[in-house]
């Protein structure tokens, strides 16, 4: 089967409404033995019999218009990942929902891939068990991106000395360890071989098992990341560091395995190295199933390097995911015991809170929504909730979420009573690594204005 056969429908994160999907079209091309007279309770019950699948992707599929002009839409958030679907007449696996990030590079996962070298930790996709994807691996994520977490925990690894006793035969002229006898015997009637001792001993060395099947892995990322499945990017920027590892591994001789085995006295590093080289072993050995991505993590990371990036230079310090903790002599079961802005930005007596949001408010600016704007008025509820914390009058915010190009919108909300100012910032960053230079000159400059309005 081809691979546009394999997929149901498929659209880009962050969207609002999808492009409509006539039921007509989809009674001829998916449920084909169902009733046409009551295509609007095909298309109900279809949602139904997915909803877990479309739950687990935070997809809303929603039904528009009636009768013979009805047709089904989407509403994506910030997660990108596949997941399978059933029909709605037969009950039988039909094509793939695919969800992709949110970019306009040649390759799906190029710019995925940058960020998270650049934040310098793992997210990994998430997976349930589910159908088979009829897509089978063409809609899951590309091996080149678990080689690059694994040279990522390799390069970790490096930096620390990784050293196992090895048990060793050898011939010593003392018989100073655990001596083979028996090998003994048979050489000790010359004269030359009395005194030569088969013994067997610990040693301490770089040089063992456990890394010579590092160094296999390491092979097969090295493979996949010159491949031709590699885009050219990813691969241009990663080739200094593969010949960086590889002359460190010199001396270590590969060792095929199947599986590393993780050990409970493994420290956190050598054990984060052998869990993701045990991912690249089984790569083509695991079903391909239900995955996702949740880019909200990824965008407030990202939120959070930059402005950390910018405290350096400023002179400010960074706080990332600080927790104001709530006290009371009794809490209700639905109440939160503490509150959590993404970071928050402190230079001297100046505070500024940030919170990121990854959704799609930038991307639909004039749209009547009444989702974005529920949406939006959480936001702002939420960040000016934590602006309460600062003791001063003028008290800063800023709302980050992703867009296509880089803004930054100024909003002023005055307490005529006391004279108590809240200023927030909506920010607009592309989530991209080339972008970080601007933003980074842009979110300076809107803290100097802010320094500048305090001293008044």
């Amino acid at each position: 089967m081809s691979k546009l056969l394999d997929v149901f429908f498929e659209m880009p994160c962050l969207t609002e409404q999808s492009r409509q999907l006539s039921g007509v079209y989809l009674q001829k091309k998916w449920f084909k033995s169902a009733d046409r007279r009551i295509i609007g309770q095909n298309l109900q019950k279809f949602i139904e019999y997915n909803l877990a699948q479309f739950k687990f992707l935070d997809i809303q599929p929603l039904i528009i218009g009636n009768d013979q002009n009805i047709s089904l839409v989407f509403r994506s958030s910030g997660f990108i990942g596949t997941i399978p679907l059933r029909a709605s007449d037969t009950g039988k696996q039909i094509g793939d929902f695919v969800v992709m990030p949110r970019f306009t590079g040649s390759d799906r996962f190029e710019d995925y891939i940058e960020i998270l070298n650049l934040l310098g930790g793992e997210i990994s996709p998430e997976v349930i068990d589910s159908l088979p994807l009829a897509s089978g691996k063409n809609f899951r994520p590309p091996l080149y991106l678990e080689a690059v977490k694994f040279i990522a925990s390799l390069e970790a690894l490096l930096s620390k000395s990784w050293c196992k006793f090895d048990n060793v035969e050898k011939i010593s002229n003392q018989p100073n360890g655990q001596i083979n006898w028996n090998k003994y015997i048979n050489n000790e009637f010359k004269i030359e071989k009395r005194l030569k001792f088969p013994i067997r001993k610990n040693v301490l060395s770089e040089f063992h098992s456990e890394y010579a099947e590092v160094r296999y892995v390491f092979d097969i990322c090295k493979g996949e990341l010159l491949s031709s499945n590699t885009p050219l990017r990813i691969k241009n920027t990663i080739r200094a560091r593969l010949n960086f590892i590889e002359e460190k591994l010199y001396y270590h001789k590969p060792k095929i395995t199947n599986n590393i085995t993780v050990k409970t006295s493994d420290n956190v590093i050598v054990k984060s190295c052998k869990e993701q080289a045990n991912k690249v072993l089984n790569f083509n050995l695991i079903d391909c199933t239900a995955w996702r991505v949740d880019f909200c993590d990824v965008f407030e990371k990202f939120v959070q390097y930059i402005f950390r990036e910018v405290a350096k230079e400023t002179g400010g310090r960074l706080f990332s995911n600080f927790k104001f903790h709530s006290k009371t002599s009794k809490y209700y079961s639905w109440e939160l015991k503490h509150i959590e802005p993404d970071a928050i930005y402190q230079k001297e007596d100046l505070m500024v809170f940030i919170d990121a949001k990854y959704k799609s408010n930038l991307y639909n600016k004039f749209s009547n929504s009444e989702t974005l704007k529920d949406d939006y008025r959480h936001d702002l509820h939420q960040i000016m909730a934590y602006t309460s914390f600062s003791k001063r009058y003028l008290k800063f915010g800023f709302l980050c979420y992703p867009s296509d190009q880089l803004e930054i919108k100024t909003i002023k909300y005055k307490n005529a009573i006391n004279e108590i100012t809240n200023v927030i910032f909506v920010f607009g960053i592309p989530l991209k690594k080339d972008c970080i230079f601007e933003v980074k000159r842009l979110l300076i400059k809107e803290l100097g204005v802010i320094e500048s309005m305090i001293e008044v």
